[in-house]
């Protein structure tokens, strides 16, 4: 069985509806889905607020690539810009991150650049371990720790500036 978690952001556009048709992507493999967060942007370039969730899959057909392609499935539905011309960090229609896989149990790890496992900056992003710890608190990261403690290990003010906004499921 190959398990994963992805986290899904959007801030352009009906950002609800970015988010549920991600979800209705992932509808077949998923086992949770947190709530809704609205989070400032993240990486220093102007724009709106995003809409974060995460939510866990299962697929016992599935390897990691095919996490990443259904991901830039959802993504390209929506319009994301992923060519070089895009801004890093800018706004998006919708982003998916396969933060973890596990196959059969074991966690996966890869230094392949468009699939890095697991993806190396989850624990300093509060907008991901959140919605993570609201569904799966005891996770561990391999190398990182429990999603609690990478989140309890944030600033206060890191966490408090993820703020529930109900469910877009």
């Amino acid at each position: 069985m190959t398990r994963a978690v992805l986290s899904l952001g959007s801030n352009v556009g009906d950002r609800e509806a970015h988010l549920r048709h991600a979800l209705e992507v992932l509808h077949p493999w998923t086992t949770s889905i947190s709530g809704t967060y609205a989070t400032a942007p993240w990486g220093g370039v102007a724009q709106d607020d995003f809409l974060n969730l995460v939510v866990a899959v299962d697929d016992p057909a599935a390897g990691p690539r095919d996490w990443l392609d259904r991901a830039r499935q959802a993504e390209r539905a929506r319009g994301r810009d992923r060519s070089p011309a895009a801004v890093r960090w800018g706004p998006r229609t919708l982003d998916v991150d396969v933060l973890t896989v596990e196959s059969d149990g074991a966690a996966v790890t890869s230094t392949d650049p468009e699939l890095l496992l697991p993806h190396p900056r989850l624990a300093e992003r509060a907008f991901v371990l959140v919605p993570w710890a609201e569904i799966e608190p005891d996770t561990v990261v391999p190398g990182g720790g429990r999603i609690a403690d990478l989140l309890a290990a944030l600033p206060a003010a890191e966490r408090d500036g993820v703020v529930a906004t109900g469910r877009v499921a």
